[in-house]
């Protein structure tokens, strides 16, 4: 079942050259995000929202992990529908209560980024990416 919900969905190649760019320029800029967090984690500055109630740290840690990791593996199209799996998470939690409250234009980097991974996690990683070799 893993394997089937991993395997690339043959498309033509320029939707292909379309899914490559969506989804390395999507996951760089999520990386960036996530890098600045990874560096005020390693330099001690563990203090984070607390909006699912985990704790400071735990929060913080999930999100390197979600913003910075699975970035990575987005990036290289390795594992990429499973990786999209907590961002997506992350930016609901962005959207529905970190800023919750907050305007929609506050919101709206969160949702963007939600419907893009929504659209990678149905399309697949397309025909130039690591999972397509693999799988």
């Amino acid at each position: 079942m893993l394997r089937k919900f991993l395997k690339p969905i043959p498309l033509p190649a320029s939707a292909a050259a379309g899914i490559l760019l969506l989804r390395v320029g999507v996951g760089v800029l999520m990386l960036l995000h996530g890098y600045a967090k990874l560096q005020r984690a390693l330099s001690g500055d563990l203090g984070f929202a607390d909006p699912i109630g985990l704790g400071e740290e735990v929060s913080l840690y999930l999100t390197i992990f979600s913003e910075f990791f699975c970035s990575i593996l987005l990036v290289i199209g390795l594992g990429t529908r499973l990786a999209l799996i907590p961002l997506l998470f992350t930016m609901a939690v962005v959207f529905l209560i970190v800023h919750g409250d907050d305007p929609f234009g506050d919101r709206e980097h969160a949702l963007i980024f939600f419907i893009t991974y929504l659209t990678l996690l149905a399309t697949g990683p397309g025909r130039y990416s690591l999972d397509q070799r693999l799988f």
